[in-house]
């Protein structure tokens, strides 16, 4: 049985982290002909703590998509999968794992799956995507084949597959986009299906937050909760990572796998940021075999915790994501994220989904067009919507309204592996 280093002193998990320091720079500079160039003139004696760490370069997004095959270590025949990022702030990044890294893996959502209270005796309902060069589906399965749980291996959409699957296998977990949840219960009450009465005790929520940076649920969450009284666990991950932040019982943040990774929090001059300071989470990995990361910068911005949790893990924890670094708008002076305007539009009856469209206007300066799917509006109801933004944001996008089947068929393309809900085409993002 693992024992959890999260669970030890956070001496100990200091500790542990920074007895592995030396061995991922050593791997890394024999095996990965980026960092042998990158580290070539520094001095990497210097390097013993993760506090030493700031003495390193970061690794951009931009390394990656340039440079893409300079980051593998192994050779051909080591390569077990190969994965792709979604390349949602830029052109998708190939991965490859190896069978220590599928391992690795597997170990990662089983800690995590344990975190979010479960057990052999559950039965996993997931509404994700094994394929399209996935990594979190995958991820999911291996870790829930070491937990010992029983999986049903659904995919995404088809409400009326979901709940065959409900009243055939009586799962106890889903694993879903949390806003899917919405659908299923739109379409039960549509079909008189009884969705409270089923085995279903809780789902874990990937892809989308849940809460708001003070830790309580948000729009979206209070939304899937009034209706639906199942515990809901909040996740963080991304393939860079090939690893999770996941809640506990206590909801108080996303907690840090202590074994997977070294994570920093830095502001836009790469120094680091203060508990209570918003800062871009940036990783290095630990135990990667295939293509590992030297203080990689997500581009995800975040709150983070470091007192302990009342569930007896030491590790430090992170809040929700507040935004993307690249995905920030500068709206008629307003500076927001494209989930402060998600936020509002969940909390709107009658917006069956959206999606958020920026753009470079002739004065090169950013547009804003929130395409909404609804089954009727009216001038009233613009008018309703735009007052909720100013109410809230001071400032309120323009507004185009169509049948959500429509916009439906905007969110999901050939190569998506969850509805698109942001679309920049500004000049100078990509």
């Amino acid at each position: 049985m693992h024992i959890e280093i999260s669970k030890k002193s956070i001496a100990e998990i200091k500790q542990y982290q920074n007895e592995r320091i030396p061995e991922i720079l050593d791997y890394v500079v024999k095996a990965s002909p980026f960092y042998k160039e990158r580290f070539a003139d520094i001095d990497l004696s210097k390097i013993k703590t993760t506090d030493d760490l700031k003495l390193l370069p970061v690794t951009t997004k931009a390394d990656l998509q340039t440079r893409n095959l300079d980051f593998y270590c192994v050779d051909h025949e080591k390569i077990v999968d190969y994965i792709t990022t979604s390349g949602t702030l830029g052109n998708p990044v190939t991965f490859i794992t190896t069978e220590n890294d599928l391992n690795r893996l597997a170990l990662n959502e089983y800690l995590s799956f344990i975190c979010a209270n479960g057990s052999s005796s559950d039965i996993y309902h997931l509404m994700v995507t094994l394929d399209r060069r996935f990594m979190a589906g995958l991820a999911y399965f291996l870790g829930l084949r070491k937990l010992g749980a029983g999986i049903v291996r659904v995919g995404p959409g088809n409400p009326e597959l979901q709940f065959d699957t409900i009243k055939r296998v009586s799962p106890t977990t889903l694993v879903t986009i949390p806003s899917f949840l919405l659908n299923l219960i739109e379409y039960a009450e549509k079909n008189n299906i009884d969705y409270k009465n089923t085995n279903i005790k809780s789902a874990i929520c990937i892809g989308e937050p849940i809460r708001d940076k003070d830790l309580n649920l948000n729009k979206l969450g209070n939304k899937i909760k009034s209706k639906w009284d199942i515990k809901l666990y909040s996740t963080y991950a991304s393939t860079e990572m090939a690893a999770a932040f996941t809640e506990c019982e206590a909801g108080a943040g996303g907690h840090l796998i202590p074994e997977m990774l070294i994570v920093e929090f830095l502001d836009d001059d790469n120094n680091p940021v203060k508990e209570g300071e918003l800062g871009e989470i940036t990783i290095t990995n630990i135990g990667v075999e295939g293509m590992p990361l030297i203080r990689f910068k997500t581009g995800d911005i975040c709150y983070h915790f470091e007192e302990s949790c009342t569930c007896g893990r030491n590790s430090l924890r992170i809040g929700p994501i507040i935004g993307r670094k690249n995905q920030m708008i500068k709206y008629k002076g307003t500076t927001l994220f494209p989930q402060s305007l998600y936020d509002i539009l969940n909390d709107i009856q009658g917006v069956k989904n959206y999606l958020v469209e920026v753009s470079t206007n002739s004065i090169d300066t950013d547009d804003i067009i929130v395409k909404i799917g609804c089954d009727s509006y009216d001038d009233e109801f613009m008018k309703s919507i735009k007052d909720h933004f100013r109410a809230k944001l001071r400032v309120a996008p323009s507004i185009e309204f169509l049948s959500p089947a429509d916009l439906a068929k905007m969110q999901i393309t050939e190569t998506s592996r969850k509805p698109i809900t942001f679309i920049d085409r500004r000049v100078n993002n990509g």
